[in-house]
């Protein structure tokens, strides 16, 4: 029961901060130090990534109509605009999926420890605040997701890239610094960091899966379910909140946020 109930922790974080751009990674180490599974190495490396499953299907539900490319009702029956869509957001994962699966376990042997996690944190944090500040007296040049250019996809691609190299930069915080740096809207980007995220985390998670073997006692089964299911139900609520928020409000507040955490992480890791 009590591991459980830590699933449950775990899983609200999840939902909280795979979707605001303040890293989901550096939170779960950070809550590893504290609240710690009872659970083997290999299981622990597989749920961090695999409970971002539940927070997938949440933006699947909120944004069916935009990334469903048929309309049974209608003729005709394609919606060519959202396949091209998807055509973009594959383009945009090649960076990551190359890189990534090439050096994956080097990545994670280099830079997957604290300080690494921190220094991210700060300097994305940074990244944020002189980019909001740039772009204040600017209007965005893509305003849209039809905007969005393949060669638009592939530069937010290489960004992604960042996050999948360095854990603490935060694979929504990369990618929207990047569509930022580059004209794209508040709204647009976020979108677009939601939609990327879905193949990503898939390929991810499969990834993961098939290295831990699909060999899991009824224990782990319960907590890998029940980390993703709150971590869907809270990250409904989040990305809910973020889209209003965007609308009014800049991403400044994250960025001042992950220097906070960045310089704790670093601070705590130090004593």
């Amino acid at each position: 029961m009590i591991e459980i109930l830590k699933a449950v922790l775990f899983g609200i974080v999840e939902g909280i901060t795979e979707w605001l751009p303040i890293s989901s990674t550096g939170h779960m180490i950070l809550l590893d130090e504290f609240v710690s599974l009872n659970v083997s190495e290999e299981f622990w490396e597989m749920f961090l990534v695999v409970i971002q499953l539940g927070a997938i299907l949440a933006v699947v539900l909120l944004f069916w109509d935009k990334i469903f490319p048929f309309d049974l009702k209608k003729k005709p029956f394609i919606k060519k605009d959202i396949f091209d869509l998807w055509f973009k957001i594959l383009v945009a994962c090649i960076p990551a999926a190359v890189i990534g699966l090439a050096f994956d376990d080097v990545f994670d042997e280099l830079f997957y420890n604290p300080t690494c996690v921190a220094i991210a944190l700060i300097v994305f944090g940074v990244a944020f605040i002189v980019i909001e500040n740039r772009n204040k007296n600017m209007s965005p040049r893509i305003e849209s997701l039809g905007q969005i250019t393949y060669k638009t996809a592939l530069l937010i691609g290489v960004f992604q890239l960042i996050a999948a190299i360095f854990p603490g930069t935060s694979r929504s915080g990369a990618t929207i610094v990047g569509a930022l740096l580059i004209g794209v809207s508040r709204t647009v980007a976020a979108e677009f960091t939601f939609f990327l995220a879905i193949p990503v985390m898939l390929g991810a998670s499969l990834l993961k899966l098939v290295k831990f073997g699909f060999t899991f006692t009824g224990g782990e089964l319960t907590i890998l379910f029940v980390g993703m299911v709150v971590a869907f139900l809270v990250s409904v609520v989040v990305i809910r909140f973020l889209m209003g928020y965007i609308k009014k409000h800049d991403f400044k507040i994250f960025g001042w946020y992950r220097i906070v955490l960045g310089a704790l992480v670093l601070l705590y890791f130090m004593i």
